[in-house]
This record gives structure tokens, sequence and C-alpha cells, in this order.
């Protein structure tokens, strides 16, 4: 190892992200809108107009950006709070809230104003839909559509970028069950539970567009696997190391790669597509339009390519999730420091 200084601020500002986190978790749990209180703090890093330029719309105004907890979530977060930044928004930092759930609840409370999320997500989750769209296009314009009309959320900017779940396996551990295929899962859960053992992280247990929702498409009862309920960042070392035979995984996910893990084949075609959109209260998009605006050319950039980059620099190399999001729009020419 290279020295131990430079992990101090990092520390220091995953300390404060979770505390912003739980400061919003209990506020929303003891009722915000009764209190009147607001959470989130500063950005971490400050950043200057580039391509993107001040918006009279947005200049001095405070816009909340929320995230969920994971890597790629945080990521997104700060790509969105610093390309507000850069047009002028007083951007308060809410990233790092913890579930799908109460991340879209804080959104609804108007704790957050603004935040990247994925349309596979709103499609099953928000708006209880049991069958996905298989055209990411018309994926994203029935949610956008849907939401809009029942809600009063917009969508927009719908990224090439597709984050869908999926299993992954270890080389051994492929060579040895002879598994490529969920269909191949599906049988030897059948045939030999004990030989699938497969981790997953509590979200993905429950929900329908996650293991029971898959275990349904592909004919086995969920109760014979053998599971293991783990924090989604150790489930990959927990797959290479043989602990879980199978795990879930991120298909975006840089560890993918590192780890040298297989993913399996979703030969039915279950998961949805999961495109990052912008997605924000209708009271939001009518008072700051440049929104969507200056989100537009950011997000056609965020390719599965671009995005599985910035996931491996955080957990494979350990830096910062503010520090790639800002390097990313700077290379891009978004921002200038």
């Amino acid at each position: 190892m290279t020295g131990s200084a430079p992990r101090g601020p990092r520390i220091t500002r995953r300390l404060i992200r979770s505390c912003i986190a739980l400061a919003a978790a209990i506020s929303l749990t003891v009722g915000v809108a009764a209190c009147g209180l607001q959470s989130g703090g500063a950005l971490p890093l400050q950043v200057k107009p580039g391509s993107i330029t001040v918006q009279p719309d947005l200049d001095g105004q405070t816009v909340t950006v929320g995230s969920k907890d994971f890597t790629e979530q945080v990521i997104l977060g700060y790509i969105l709070g610093f390309s507000l930044s850069a047009a002028g928004a007083n951007v308060r930092d809410l990233t790092n809230i913890q579930g799908s759930n109460s991340a879209r609840d804080a959104m609804a409370a108007g704790q957050v104003d603004v935040t990247i999320e994925y349309t596979g997500t709103g499609w099953i989750n928000y708006l209880g839909n049991e069958q996905p769209i298989p055209d990411p296009t018309k994926q994203f314009e029935a949610v956008r559509d849907e939401d809009l009309k029942k809600n009063g959320i917009v969508w927009v900017n719908p990224a090439p970028m597709d984050n869908t779940y999926a299993l992954a396996v270890n080389q051994e551990n492929a060579q040895k069950t002879g598994v490529s295929t969920l269909s191949e899962y599906a049988a030897l859960v059948k045939k030999d539970p004990a030989a699938a053992t497969t981790c997953v992280e509590t979200e993905f247990r429950s929900r329908q567009d996650g293991f029971p929702g898959m275990a349904a498409k592909y004919g086995f009862d969920p109760a014979q696997v053998q599971m293991q309920i783990l924090q989604t960042g150790i489930i990959y070392q927990a797959i290479a190391n043989g602990n879980c035979v199978f795990g879930e995984v991120f298909t975006t996910d840089g560890r993918i790669k590192a780890l040298n893990l297989n993913v399996l084949e979703d030969d039915k075609q279950f998961f949805p597509h999961y495109n990052a959109a912008v997605s924000m209260r209708q009271d939001v998009d009518e008072q700051f339009p440049s929104i969507a605006k200056i989100t537009a050319p950011v997000m056609a950039k965020l390719t599965s390519e671009e995005i599985t980059e910035l996931n491996r620099q955080v957990d494979v190399e350990g830096r910062e999730p503010a520090d790639v999001a800002r390097d990313w729009l700077v290379k891009n020419g978004f921002v200038t420091v």
C-alpha cells in the first residue's frame, strides 16, 4: 500500500454522506412537512461553468439533488449536482439515501428535487407494472407518460447506459456447475439446491423485478434456494472467493471485469431495461426548465462502458465518487475547475 494519508479525506467525506443520509431518513420518519426541516449539505467539491453555462432560472436558486446508496447512484448524483452547480444553482447534496423507496419518498416529500433514476425501477417498483417493455425507448416513454399522469413526476433525457440486474459466478464454479444461463441456473436449483448457493442484497430479494420475479419467470421455487443476504459491495468478492456459488450483480459494475466473473445470460429476457434518466417533480421542472436543457448532453454521454469505468475507479481503485464524477465532467468539457 502506498501511504495512508490520502485515506483521511475519503473517510471523512463518506462519513458526512452517511450522516446526511441518516438525517434524511430520520426527518422523513418524523414528518418533514410538519416540522419544515431541510436536510442536505453543500457539494464536497466546487466547479465552474464549461459547456454548461449559468442559466437565469437556476442562478442562485437552491436545488436538492438526491441519490440512492450504491456506488453508481452516488456517482450519478454528483454528476447531476456538479452540472447544476455549473449552471449557477446552489446545490444541496442529499446523495446516499438508503434504498429505492426511501429515495422516491424523499422526492415525494419535497426533500429531494431531482435525481437520476432507472426506467425499470420506475416501471416495476414505483408504478406497479409486472411486465417490462423489451424496447428501451418504448420503456422510457411508458414510464415518462404514466408517472407524470399518476404522480406528477417528470422523466427526461434517458441515457444509453443500461444497468440491469444479473446473476454472476466465478470461473471455477462456472466450469464446475456448467451454468451459463438463468435457465441452467433454475435447473440446478431444482436438481441440487445445495450446489446453487446464492448471495443477494435485501432489496433484490423482495423486488418483483428482482429474485421473486426471476424465479417465477424461470419456473423454480425461490424457497428452495440456499440464500445469503449480504451488502451489495460484499457480494462481488464473495462470488470471486467462492463463498457464494452465484450472486446478484449490477451489469455496469466495474468489479465484474476486475474479478473475472461470468454473468449468466438472461435467456428469457426477464430483467427490465434500467436506462438512467433525470427524474423530478413537475413543479421543479416548471420552475427550472433549464435542468432538462443542461442535462441532455451529459446524459447522452453516459454509456454503459463509460459508467462501468467510473464505477471501477471507485470500487476497485478506491477513489471518491465526487472526485470521479467531477473529473469525468471536466474531461468531457461540461465543467471546469
